[in-house]
């Protein structure tokens, strides 16, 4: 594995550190009045998504993990499994539901998403930032609620709940952000 000076550190890297995975949260570069220079690094575990402060002398190296990324085909969800194909070789593996988060919800047959893998461990799924939905019910307008930013609740085709603006009826189909499950906009058909 490349070492890498903790002066170089950015965000998004990956390094292995106490026999663990972590990914870089946040860097700063400290000079205090008295002693030398130092990078505080904020750390979060891969696996366990615990959370770690640490302090490397600036000239101190820490090995670099170089992972794999490949886009994968989401198939289908088994229980609290998705199963991804790699479009190259066919070849499928399942990722467990609470490492996707929240965002699972909205997993399509056939959607590409982005797999980080290390060794062949699937480490994080990145899914497209948004997707198409056809919303299911959405309640009826309040009277007297006029105010542009007056939002009304609905739910999508999963089941899901979303806030969407008073004009948008049952049936219609809306783009909705896969991070937050938020309104975007009306879907251009």
């Amino acid at each position: 594995m490349p070492k890498i000076n903790a002066i170089d550190l950015k965000p998004g890297n990956v390094l292995e550190h106490q026999n663990k995975l972590w990914i870089v949260v946040k860097r700063e570069l400290v000079q205090p009045g008295k002693g030398g220079a130092f990078a505080q690094v904020e750390l979060r575990d891969l696996r366990s998504g615990n959370k770690s402060t640490e302090r490397f002398r600036t000239q101190e190296t820490v090995e670099r993990v170089r992972l794999d990324e490949k886009d994968m085909q989401f198939l289908y969800m088994e229980g609290d499994q998705a199963t991804f194909m790699d479009n190259d070789t066919f070849e499928q593996i399942s990722v467990p539901r609470e490492l996707i988060g929240d965002p699972a919800d909205f997993l399509r047959d056939g959607m590409v998403c982005q797999v980080m893998l290390y060794e062949g461990t699937p480490l994080s799924v990145e899914m497209p930032p948004n997707v198409t939905m056809a919303l299911v019910e959405a309640d009826p307008v309040v009277r007297g609620q006029t105010a542009s930013s007056s939002y009304k609740p609905g739910r999508l085709e999963n089941g899901r709940r979303v806030m969407i603006p008073p004009y948008i009826e049952a049936g219609t189909r809306i783009v909705v952000n896969t991070a937050d499950g938020s309104f975007v906009e009306r879907a251009k058909d």
